[in-house]
């Protein structure tokens, strides 16, 4: 008995230290993170681990595309299971017209000064900081057209039956209609112009693609010389052993961005807004970067030209970009739509 005894006092003090560690580890808070699915493990990499290393906290990635996600933290509102919404600009504005967001104050990021000024406030209001976007402009074959100077190419007779255009239901079609209704000197938000010019031409289409990745296989097989798509899709095509060139248009750029939302009754507001500077910052924004992830909007980052061409980067790039206003984009859609069925899809 006396073995035992001594045998028990020694392991006390071992139990004692794990019942003390029980409730530390119970403490390790989950930073919910809903955003996109592509490129996980890259973000884990460059964000969510340093993050994690240094806040002892646990980031969880909720996936999908922006739209799903939105319509779950709809459902969830009662009780919000994220902390941060990562989502299109136009997703944020519904978010917070419906009151599934609330404001982030400047004064909270230490990065926010970094950013460029279209990505301070991308959506009105402070809802929400933009932390990468794309330009859309026009590929063409260098070889079969003379240089690309204004969006009124897509007109000419040279490219009739030789281009591609993304429909309506892509996050290019609103995108094309936008600087479509530009450059023919319309100004209407509903994009009436736009559509009618698009309308003119579209017989002359090879395509009004749904995927991105169509257009790689189209100009490979030669069926296409140019094509309206983001910065993104850029990487991709310049891959083929094709003479290819990224018009810069008398119009400037348009294009998009996605933005980090603070999810309203969030349950880790503190580290949610710890979290959305990290990723504002310039560590982390030039890894992004330099795996080719995101396009960055802290305009501290720099990046050798290999990178900087695959991505949209640069004053010359973010000088001539056009942007839609997210609250316009978010009116005008079922006007958009109508137009494109009555005057184009029919």
């Amino acid at each position: 008995m006396k073995i035992l005894s001594r045998v028990h006092a020694a392991f006390l003090p071992a139990v004692l230290v794990l019942g003390l560690a029980a409730p530390a580890l119970a403490q390790t808070r989950n930073l919910v993170v809903s955003t996109f699915a592509i490129q996980q493990d890259a973000t884990r990499r460059n964000l969510y681990a340093p993050f994690e290393a240094q806040c002892g906290c646990r980031v969880v990635a909720d996936l999908g595309n922006s739209a799903e996600r939105l319509a779950k933290l709809e459902a969830r509102r009662a009780s919000p299971e994220v902390d941060v919404a990562v989502l299109s600009d136009v997703n944020a504005a519904e978010a917070a017209q419906k009151g599934l967001i609330e404001p982030i104050d400047p004064a909270a990021l230490s990065n926010f000064a970094r950013l460029h000024d279209f990505a301070k406030d991308p959506v009105g209001g402070n809802f929400g900081v933009g932390y990468t976007f794309y330009a859309t402009s026009i590929v063409y074959r260098t070889d079969k057209l003379p240089q690309l100077a204004s969006w009124k190419d897509l007109w000419s007779p040279a490219l009739k039956g030789r281009f591609a255009l993304p429909n309506i239901t892509t996050t290019q079609g609103p995108l094309m209609l936008f600087m479509a209704e530009r450059a023919h000197g319309g100004t209407s938000p509903d994009f009436q112009l736009g559509i009618a010019k698009v309308a003119e031409i579209k017989d002359s289409a090879v395509t009004f693609y749904e995927r991105s990745a169509q257009l790689t296989q189209l100009f490979q097989q030669e069926e296409i010389w140019a094509a309206v798509t983001g910065r993104f899709n850029w990487p991709n095509i310049r891959k083929l052993d094709l003479p290819l060139g990224w018009a810069k248009l008398s119009e400037g750029q348009t294009g998009g961005i996605n933005v980090l939302t603070l999810v309203k009754g969030a349950r880790n507001r503190d580290l949610a807004l710890r979290f959305i500077d990290a990723w504002l910052s310039t560590e982390v924004q030039t890894r992004m970067a330099m795996d080719l992830v995101d396009s960055p909007t802290n305009k501290d980052v720099r990046l050798p030209p290999a990178i900087a061409e695959q991505l949209s980067y640069g004053d010359d790039v973010v000088g001539t970009l056009r942007l839609i206003p997210p609250a316009e984009a978010l009116a005008n859609q079922r006007a958009w739509v109508a137009g494109w069925n009555a005057r184009i899809a029919r």
